[in-house]
């Protein structure tokens, strides 16, 4: 299987700087719905700090004990879409109530509590425009005057600001059709910003263009008949949907083309506020200016009078000829055994080269190259040539180690393997991880440990290693920085899984070295792989939830040298 990524791959992850980056906060758990004791300061993709929100933490565990000390119990939740490791995507029927009535949320996190009551434990969350079955009448007490409704399959939700029973409130409305895209690879459309500009908060007529960009005409037809990463005819396909036709930037512009808009934006309307989101006061269309060092997430992108503007997950809109566009590695791992079976090697290395062996003159030879990233069916036989260490193919050439990531079953099975369990195998050294089934392999992939290796995780950018479960999930979570000289903001990191701490599985759109350690101590995992994953971890993800939250009872992950 290959990859690419583009050089906007390799360009924002120099400025995310997997070398670089400092402090980041998952920024949208630091505001308005959290208590004082929960905010969330946590170490970038270095993720040293636990960003707590209100639940226990699950702890690193040694020896061949289960890590909850018992079996975890099978989850019964009915997922809200099915993603199988062959990347298929299943949608299954919405549970069925007596009344078929739901809850919806209207802000970024509307909490899902173990009860009706606000000190009771989180079990996770909705996201503005999504809903969830609800029981019977509502619980009503003094913590919440309009009553907690009780969620299927579980928790409550108050009905506040935060939450509607009306299907029709605005910001559901708007959202329709607008949520993350789970049969894709990634779950919104990304652009990182190329050149500050306005942030509006309408379409911008002819009139607050001439107010707020003064310069358009002279800076757009320079972006026209720039080339490379900076010019027009990079990445636009990221705008439209799969398979459409990639329409001519400069040709719309000249003609003026517009799509049809969102309801929402229409007749010069302006875009819904989100509850606890500040807005201008003055009525005015520009809500801000883009900063540098910014990944935008977009839910939808339409042609207005020759220019394509993006709708962000927070109803901004912004211009994208302003934004560089993220295509994200097209890299994903192996079934087992329907893709192959063991022993195999996952090719890391570009250029690669296969060898073949001379018996008599004990002479190795170049033979042809390898395809990069393509799994290897190996016939287990090894030997040192030239000092290194290769591996015989089934085709009799041989691959060396440096070049290619080896995988074998495990050599002693763990006791949660042996119970049953679904976990996890992450190889440091190797950068592979594999998911097991009880003691069944069926997935393999390249990964990108911590920069650091196998240092002390205390004090380098090594991942740490241990046996923890997967504790918390998200579809997708902001990840940000606020020190001098590193700021930066990537909206909607997806498929975030944090197993430690703040050590988190996630995908990364922002490069494309995967089997080669990048990070400043999460796992990333190319964006599918992520997607794929996420899916087939428990805690499982209720119909409707953003994100998910069982201490002590997900899937187990073993990280290991």
């Amino acid at each position: 299987m290959g990859g690419h990524g583009g050089g906007v791959l390799t360009t924002l992850a120099r400025w995310v700087s997997i070398q670089h980056i400092g402090w980041h906060r998952r920024r949208d758990f630091s505001k308005r719905l959290l208590r004082p004791d929960c905010y969330l300061l946590v170490l970038t993709v270095a993720c040293h700090r636990q960003p707590s929100i209100g639940q226990p933490d699950s702890s690193a565990l040694s020896g061949e004990e289960s890590p909850s000390g018992a079996t975890a119990p099978a989850n019964s939740v009915s997922p809200a879409t099915y993603v199988g490791l062959d990347g298929q995507t299943t949608v299954p029927p919405e549970a069925d109530t007596a009344a078929n009535q739901r809850i919806y949320a209207r802000a970024f996190q509307t909490w899902v509590y173990a009860e009706p009551r606000p000190n009771s434990a989180r079990l996770g969350y909705l996201r503005m425009g999504s809903s969830a079955a609800i029981r019977s009448s509502p619980t009503i007490n003094a913590t919440c005057p309009r009553g907690w409704y009780s969620l299927v399959p579980r928790g409550f939700v108050c009905l506040d600001d935060s939450s509607t029973i009306d299907g029709n409130d605005p910001i559901v409305s708007a959202m329709r059709d607008l949520g993350p895209a789970i049969a894709r690879k990634l779950p919104f459309t990304y652009g990182t910003v190329r050149r500050p500009g306005p942030i509006y908060r309408r379409v911008p007529t002819s009139e607050d263009l001439a107010a707020a960009e003064p310069d358009l005409a002279k800076r757009y037809d320079r972006w026209l008949s720039a080339s490379g990463e900076t010019g027009a005819n990079y990445g636009q396909q990221v705008w439209v949907p799969a398979g459409a036709t990639v329409p001519d930037p400069g040709e719309v512009w000249r003609t003026k083309q517009s799509d049809p808009f969102p309801e929402f934006l229409r007749s010069g309307k302006f875009a819904p506020r989100i509850p606890g989101e500040s807005a201008p006061t003055n009525g005015s269309v520009v809500l801000g200016m883009m900063a540098p060092r910014v990944g935008y997430s977009l839910m939808r992108t339409f042609l207005a009078e020759g220019r394509r503007y993006g709708v962000t997950t927070k109803f901004e809109i912004v211009s994208t000829d302003r934004l560089r566009p993220i295509l994200g590695s097209d890299f994903h791992g192996f079934r087992i055994p329907e893709d192959i079976d063991f022993p195999f090697a996952i090719v890391r290395q570009p250029g690669a080269m296969l060898f073949s062996f001379d018996a008599e003159s004990k002479k190795a030879s170049p033979k042809e190259r390898a395809t990069y990233r393509s799994a290897v069916k190996l016939t287990g036989k090894q030997a040192l040539f030239r000092g290194k260490l290769h591996y015989e193919t089934s085709a009799g050439l041989w691959l060396s180690d440096r070049d290619a990531s080896r995988l074998d079953p495990v050599r002693k099975m763990p006791a949660w393997g042996s119970n049953g369990e679904k976990w996890i195998d992450i190889n440091v050294t190797k950068q592979t991880l594999a998911l097991y089934e009880g003691t069944k392999a069926v997935y393999a992939t390249l990964v990108s440990t911590g920069e650091a290796g196998l240092s002390d995780p205390t004090k380098s950018t090594a991942t740490k290693r241990g046996i923890y479960r997967i504790h918390t999930k998200h579809i997708s979570v902001t990840m940000d920085s606020d020190e001098v000289g590193e700021e930066f903001e990537l909206r909607d990191v997806p498929y975030v899984q944090y197993f430690e701490s703040s050590y988190a599985l996630h995908g990364a759109y922002w490069h494309d070295r995967f089997g080669i350690p990048k990070s400043h101590g999460c796992i990333n995992l190319a964006p599918e792989d992520a997607r794929r994953i996420f899916f087939w971890t428990e805690p499982t993800l209720p119909a409707g939830w953003h994100g998910v939250l069982l201490p002590l009872k997900g899937t187990v992950l073993f990280v290991h040298p």
